[in-house]
């Protein structure tokens, strides 16, 4: 599966590309589709999303291939993400937070962090979240109060962390906490935690308006005592690693995105051609083409800023400079995701009242796409760092 984008194609998906989005739309369509309404009315994970994503090697694409993983590109990762989310949004949760809590490590972990914590990953033993946010520190991060004090060879934890995708599912934990206070952003560390470590534990599920089958919990630290080499590169570089990694990852906010507009689209396309009033399709009237027109060039448009912010990705994680990837980054999951809600909600008037029903999938897809403007970074949050990030 790994491949690279080079200087000549910027974000145009290869035939390795689209043979794998044959192959992830197929298995999402049999394996992932059919529990879809079942897990949101539930609100419970979706095991067997994970069982097949896992069988068939998709649950964290990301990790390279000297880890045991696929090695796929960034590119690669969108696909996946998005194809799965095109059917089940808590579903594409499950590579996209994989990358999210394990990237950290690839970007700043050591040779030994690497290798005990990527191979698990990739093997579907474990599955990785991120620990950055907390009660009195959501957009303001550099203000948390997660603390991380040494002690001879170990170092103790103490503080909570908020909005966890996947807590108490994952194994591996990704933390931020500060180890010293005076120097704030610069004295944020990051590092891996295990859920069974003594002193972890975790909040009830939030009661969510949408991506219910993935839950979102807090994380308590109460005097973690873990080990000093499972700090993620040196003391005091962590806020700095997180703020890295959420450049490449966003995009997978984007793909999530696009998934979600994307089944909502094909839906309303479905519907508007067998649903009749005053004697033909409702999409044989002008005003409905228009609509879906919008919606589809809207689509079209938050793809190729996404894409081209996937091949930014990959040419810096191969080190080919930074390439405006903040900006691109925030652009992408900014404009795919208020597509995205554009998109699901005109889906849902082009369903008309079933549309806001439960017994049709489109208010689900309109509850879901909401997150994607809120979390990894809100969307104001999005447009004050393309503005510091002009390319």
């Amino acid at each position: 599966m790994a491949s690279s984008v080079n200087d000549f194609d910027l974000y145009r998906p290869s035939e390795e590309h689209d043979m794998l989005r044959d192959a992830v739309r197929s298995l999402a369509e049999a394996k992932i589709a059919p529990y879809a309404a079942e897990v949101d009315e539930e609100a419970r994970f979706p095991q067997e999303a994970l069982d097949a994503l896992v069988a068939n090697d998709l649950h964290a694409v990301h990790v390279p291939e000297s880890y045991g993983g696929s090695g796929a590109d960034a590119l690669a990762t969108v696909i996946v993400i998005e194809e799965v989310a095109r059917v089940c949004a808590s579903s594409s949760l499950i590579p996209a937070v994989n990358k999210l809590g394990s990237l950290p490590v690839i970007l700043s972990g050591s040779e030994e962090l690497k290798k005990r914590y990527l191979a698990p990953l990739a093997k579907g033993d474990a599955m990785f979240s991120y620990c950055l946010s907390e009660p009195d520190a959501g957009s303001d991060a550099a203000g948390m109060k997660t603390k991380a004090v040494r002690d001879g060879d170990s170092y103790v934890l103490n503080g909570v962390k908020r909005w966890i995708t996947n807590a108490g599912i994952s194994e591996y934990y990704t933390v931020m906490a500060v180890t010293d206070p005076e120097k704030r952003s610069k004295g944020i560390s990051a590092f891996v935690v295990e859920k069974s470590d003594p002193g972890v534990s975790f909040g009830a599920p939030e009661k969510k308006l949408g991506i219910k089958g993935s839950p979102t919990r807090e994380v308590y630290l109460d005097n973690v005592r873990i080990p000093a080499d499972r700090m993620i590169g040196a003391e005091g570089t962590g806020f700095a690693t997180a703020m890295k990694t959420l450049d490449h990852t966003r995009i997978t906010i984007a793909a999530q995105a696009l998934g979600i507009a994307q089944g909502a689209l094909d839906y309303a396309k479905g519907y508007v051609q067998e649903r009749k009033q005053f004697g033909k399709p409702i999409g044989d009237f002008q005003g409905v083409q228009f609509m879906l027109a919008d919606m589809a060039m809207k689509l079209e448009a938050a793809r190729q800023l996404t894409y081209a912010a996937a091949a930014r990705s990959e040419r810096v994680a191969l080190g080919g400079g930074k390439e405006d990837l903040t900006f691109f980054g925030a652009a992408a999951k900014c404009y795919a995701s208020d597509a995205a809600m554009e998109i699901t909600t005109d889906a849902v008037q082009l369903l008309g009242g079933y549309g806001y029903t439960r017994d049709y999938p489109l208010e689900r897809m309109m509850r879901d796409a909401k997150i994607t403007q809120i979390y990894e970074g809100t969307n104001q949050v999005q447009r004050i760092v393309m503005a510091r990030n002009l390319p």
